[in-house]
C-alpha cells in the first residue's frame, strides 16, 4: 500500500464529545515492535483487544496499517511554547501579548502533534516584565486543545530569593491557583540556587504539583543537594537538560547518578539542542545515569526559537540522535521519548496490549531503527482516534536496473513521473 493511496476512514477531528470517545476504530495489519502483525480494537478511548490479523470485525471505522510499525506514541517533556517560531518573526522584539502567545503554543503544540507527541509539557517564563500574561494564554491554549493532545503548563520564575525573589514566590503561587500543574525554574540564574529549589520544593509540596527544573548539572554539590531535597517529593522531579555531566570526571557522574537514582530524579536530555533557559549545547551520559538506574527521557527543547532556529520539536529525531551519538539502542532509544517521556510527566503508561490508553503512533516501516531513520509518514492517535496524519511519497523515474533488481517502489496509480 502507498501512502498516496492509504486512506483511513477515520478523518482527524477537533471535538471529544462522548460520540466519539464511545466509538470503535479498528486498526487492521499493524506491525509490532516484536514482529507481529495484529489487529487492535479501540474504543472509550483504550485499547479493547489485540488480535492477529483478520481475526478483528471493525463495528465502525477502520485503517489499514499495512506497512506501519505501530508503537506507544511519544511525548514532548521538555517544550517552550511561549517562545516558539519566534526565530524568524517580525522585526522587533517578541510579543508576549496573551493573543500571540496563544497563536504561537498551538501552533507549536500542533507541530508536535503531527510528529506523534499526543501529550506536551511546556515550561512558560513568568517575570515583573511579562506578568502572568503568558501563562494564561499557554492555559488557554490548554484548553483549545483538548480532545487533539495534552498539554500541561510549567510556571517558570525567575528569581525566588532574598528581596528581589519575594514578587516570584508570590507569582508562582499566584500561577498554581490560575492552573499551573507543575512549579518549576532556574535554580543556576538564582543568587541562591539551593534556596531556589527549597521554594520551588515547598510550593510543589503545598499545592501537590509537580517539579521540573532547568540546570546545566555541572556542579556535583549542588546536584547532590537538589537530590537530598528531592527524596521522596510526589508526584516526582524532574531536571535537565544537564548537559554539564558530560564535562565532570567520571567518577563525579557516578556518583551524582547514584544520588539522583535513590532520590527517583528524573533526567530530561536535549539531544536536539539547547533551550532558552540554557546555553550549554550536548547531551548528559544517558548510558551511565540509566545504568545507575536514573530513568532518563528525551525532549525537543526550542521550537525555531532564537536558541535553535531550526528546531523541529521531532520526538523521533530526539530518540535518532540518542541512538546515533548516544548510544542507545534504537528500542531504548524510541523508550526515552515514549514510555520514560510519559513517566516523566506522570501520565499512565503506554503498551499495545487490551486495558491500556490509547495512544498511538503509526510510522511507515517494519523496525524502530528503520523508522528513527525515515519516520516519513505518520498517524497519531489521542484518545483511541486519528488526530493527525502526515503522508509521505517518494517517486524515482523509470530505472532499468531498479525493474532487474526487482526493488520495491512507491508511485501514483499512473505509473508516476
Amino acid at each position: 500500500m502507498s501512502d498516496s493511496q492509504s486512506q483511513p476512514a477515520h478523518s482527524p477531528g477537533t471535538g471529544d464529545g462522548p460520540a466519539e470517545a464511545a466509538a470503535t476504530l479498528l486498526l487492521s495489519g499493524a506491525r509490532l515492535a516484536d514482529g507481529r502483525t495484529v489487529d487492535v480494537r479501540l474504543g472509550g478511548g483504550r485499547i479493547e483487544a489485540v488480535g492477529t490479523a483478520g481475526s478483528l470485525a471493525a463495528h465502525f471505522s477502520r485503517v489499514d496499517l499495512n506497512g506501519f510499525l505501530l508503537l506507544p506514541a511519544p511525548a514532548e517533556p521538555h517544550a517552550h511554547s511561549d517562545t516558539a517560531l519566534t526565530a524568524f518573526g517580525p522585526e522587533g522584539p517578541v510579543s508576549y501579548a496573551a493573543e500571540d502567545v496563544q497563536r504561537r503554543a498551538t501552533e507549536a503544540a500542533l507541530l508536535q502533534l503531527g510528529h506523534g507527541a499526543t501529550a506536551l509539557r511546556s515550561h512558560v517564563r513568568i517575570d515583573d516584565v511579562r506578568g502572568l500574561e503568558p501563562l494564561e494564554a499557554a492555559l488557554q491554549t490548554r484548553r483549545s486543545l483538548r480532545g487533539l493532545a495534552e498539554l500541561s503548563v510549567v510556571a517558570v520564575p525567575r528569581l525566588l530569593t532574598g528581596v528581589a525573589g519575594a514578587d516570584g514566590l508570590a507569582m508562582l503561587r499566584d500561577a498554581v491557583k490560575m492552573g499551573a500543574s507543575v512549579v518549576g525554574g532556574c535554580p543556576d540564574l538564582d543568587p541562591d540556587p539551593a534556596g531556589y529549589t527549597e521554594a520551588v520544593l515547598e510550593i510543589a509540596a503545598e499545592h501537590g504539583c509537580a517539579v521540573d527544573l532547568h540546570t546545566d548539572g555541572d556542579d556535583p554539590a549542588r546536584l547532590a543537594r537538589l537530590a537530598a531535597m528531592s527524596g521522596g517529593l510526589r508526584p516526582g522531579v524532574v531536571i535537565g537538560p544537564c548537559a554539564g555531566l558530560s564535562r565532570l570526571p567520571r567518577e563525579a557522574v557516578a556518583r551524582a547518578a547514584d544520588q539522583l537514582a535513590a532520590a527517583g530524579v528524573t533526567v530530561v536530555c536535549l539531544p536536539q539542542g539547547v533551550c532558552g533557559m540554557t546555553d550549554r549545547q550536548g547531551t548528559p551520559p544517558v548510558r551511565m545515569l540509566r545504568a545507575a538506574g536514573v530513568r532518563v527521557a528525551a525532549g525537543s527543547g526550542a521550537l525555531r526559537d532564537i536558541s535553535n532556529p531550526v528546531g523541529r520539536g521531532d520526538p523521533l529525531e530526539a530518540a535518532y540522535l540518542l541512538a546515533s551519538q548516544a548510544g542507545l539502542r534504537p528500542e531504548d532509544a524510541y523508550g526515552a521519548v515514549s514510555t520514560a517521556a510519559r513517566d516523566a510527566m506522570g501520565l499512565p503508561e503506554v503498551r499495545v496490549e487490551a486495558g491500556f490508553p490509547a495512544e498511538l503512533l503509526a510510522v511507515r516501516g517494519e523496525r524502530i531503527a528503520g523508522v528513527l531513520s525515515l519516520a516519513y509518514s505518520r498517524i497519531v492517535i489521542h484518545r483511541g482516534r486519528v488526530v493527525a496524519r502526515t503522508s509521505a511519497v517518494r517517486e524515482y523515474c523509470d530505472s532499468a536496473a531498479a525493474v532487474a533488481l526487482d526493488l520495491p517502489r512507491q508511485g501514483r496509480a499512473d505509473g508516476g513521473p
